[in-house]
């Protein structure tokens, strides 16, 4: 059993076959959370989720892009994306729902835009928000899902101090937060893994080296496998749409870094998942 974390499913680029990509998933056996990105994404994720008993969760939150307007990237039809004011109580409605099993992704991203005379009140604004939406989490108890670019250095002291004043309540017994396509070293790698939270690796692995020591080296307990569909496609599919599926070609490239099996991989990090997640169910217990 495989288990992707972190995909968007819910986006453009599923339009058409999002849910015979999901299909396509659970009759492979790999159970996956949905992510939102905004309010209409997180909406849409748990609206996918709420389709299937089981196999299928929803992760719900704003995404620090989704504060700034932007142009999406498209050769044949760019667009402005307009920018959405975080609403806490839209967004706890959503947290409400048994399939919404996260607070994500969330998170801080200063690489989007040149740094400009606005990016000190750009940043402020990111670092209100994602403190806004970890109090949501901490309220609804669940766990985090972190994006940070080029923002460690204002994201470790943020999550510091949150943990800090929170010391009780924030959870022991498991990882209250995963930094979703981790691409630090070691030494980043375990600042977080001392605040209590755990880091996940996408498709980047099976065509780059650079975190093959890291990987050698994490606790198994502390790590996580991604798609981040419909980008950081795997090889041997680099080049296409990811989907949730090839989730199974990243426990591939870490077993083989490990020197593990890849039946033991796929069950280290599918229990990893469960247990962040909060989540006992299997794909085999579908009924829909």
């Amino acid at each position: 059993m495989y288990f992707d974390t972190h995909n968007h499913v819910n986006s453009e680029a599923f339009n058409l076959d999002a849910d015979r990509v999901i299909k396509r998933a659970l009759d492979s056996n790999t159970s996956m959370v949905v992510i939102g990105s905004d309010y209409k994404s997180s909406k849409r994720a748990l609206e996918l989720a709420n389709k299937y008993e089981n196999g299928v969760w929803a992760a719900v939150g704003l995404h620090p892009l989704s504060l700034h307007p932007y142009i999406e990237n498209s050769d044949t039809n760019p667009r402005e994306i307009p920018a959405e004011k975080f609403n806490y109580d839209m967004y706890a409605t959503l947290a409400k729902f048994p399939k919404a099993v996260a607070i994500g992704e969330i998170g801080l991203d200063y690489a989007w835009r040149e740094i400009d005379d606005s990016i000190e009140t750009l940043k402020k604004e990111q670092k209100a928000v994602l403190l806004e939406q970890l109090e949501l989490a901490r309220r609804f108890d669940k766990p985090v899902i972190i994006h940070c670019r080029q923002a460690h250095d204002d994201m470790l002291p943020l999550l510091t101090d949150f943990r800090q004043k929170y010391k009780d309540s924030i959870p022991k017994d498991r990882p209250w937060g995963v930094l979703h396509c981790f691409s630090g070293d070691e030494n980043l790698a375990w600042q977080y893994f001392n605040l209590g939270l755990i880091i996940s690796f996408t498709g980047l692995i099976t065509f780059s080296q650079r975190w093959d020591e890291l990987i050698r080296k994490v606790p198994t307990d502390k790590i996580m496998i991604e798609t981040d569909a419909p980008y950081m496609t795997p090889e041997p599919y680099r080049g296409k749409r990811n989907e949730p599926l090839l989730v199974q070609y990243v426990a591939q490239r870490m077993a083989e870094i490990r020197g593990v099996s890849l039946g033991r991989m796929a069950e280290i990090t599918s229990e990893n998942a469960r247990k962040f997640f909060k989540v006992n169910g299997r794909v085999t217990d579908l009924n829909s």
